[in-house]
């Protein structure tokens, strides 16, 4: 019998080179799911991106198959990860979303490097940077509607801002998963390309960034989003009330015993 692998490395990695800082999910035997030793270092490794003046460029990405796998169900469920009893569902579910959300409020530009598949929470993490760069046969979208509740991770404000509405409404009311070639088609991504060029895509449009004025980039996102109104903390705030209550409801328990037994579920509208 093999002997069990102790985890010894940290659940994120952060690494600086020429003004672009890369965080790199490291738990690739878990999917790079949101685990909360994930959520935690991810924070930490945001904060301390957003306290270096000499930035010009984040590079957000996953070790392994998968960019980020989203709630980590075989452990618990997204409402249920946190031990703090007395708070309610709806402020759980925002508290889990919360450190993936704050890449948003990063004042430097941040490039998604989509290593494998991002589905469910992982994949509002692509959505929440500014510029994403995706593996040409990965699957990326929000599986919410197949699980039997509604996104969170204000995906609904998010998708329809970047892909459209009628093409957001087709994804999520499906669930419906896309191949990074059909995200570049539909404009969910900048690039697609084979899953081990995605690094070096991303750091050349991260090259790219950093070569530009530092201070004119900074305030042109800052313009950018605000005349597009984009509210990602107040939207994720608005979706945790939907996402928990359907979540306790029977539709949501069988989405998760059907995903987690590999079988398709049997929705009762109940």
């Amino acid at each position: 019998m093999l002997p069990l692998r102790v985890m010894t490395e940290a659940p994120v990695l952060y690494d600086v080179a020429d003004a672009i800082a890369t965080i790199t999910l490291n738990r690739p035997e878990n999917r790079n799911s949101m685990t909360p030793e994930v959520m935690a270092a991810f924070r930490d490794a945001v904060a301390r991106a957003a306290g270096d003046r000499a930035l010009r460029c984040v590079v957000i990405t996953g070790r392994g198959a998968s960019f980020c796998a989203g709630a980590d169900f075989k452990s618990a469920s997204p409402a249920e990860q946190r031990p703090e009893a007395e708070i309610p569902d709806y402020e759980r579910l925002y508290r889990t979303y919360e450190p993936f959300l704050e890449v948003f409020d990063l004042p430097m530009p941040t490039i998604a490097a989509m290593n494998g598949h991002a589905v469910g929470g992982g994949f509002g993490l692509a959505l929440v940077c500014d510029l994403r760069v995706a593996s040409r046969d990965a699957k990326y979208g929000a599986n919410f509607a197949k699980l039997g509740f509604h996104s969170g991770m204000a995906i609904s404000h998010l998708l329809p801002r970047i892909v459209g509405v009628p093409t957001a409404a087709d994804l999520l009311f499906t669930g419906r998963l896309v191949s990074g070639a059909e995200a570049a088609a539909i404009g969910m991504v900048h690039e697609a390309v084979a899953a081990d060029e995605v690094a070096a895509a991303a750091q050349r449009r991260a090259r790219a960034v950093a070569a530009c004025a530092p201070q004119a980039v900074r305030l042109m996102k800052q313009s950018l989003y605000r005349g597009a109104g984009w509210d990602p903390r107040g939207a994720a705030r608005a979706e945790s009330f939907a996402q928990a209550a359907t979540m306790r409801s029977e539709d949501g328990r069988e989405g998760v015993r059907a995903l987690l037994e590999k079988r398709e579920p049997k929705f009762t509208g109940r």
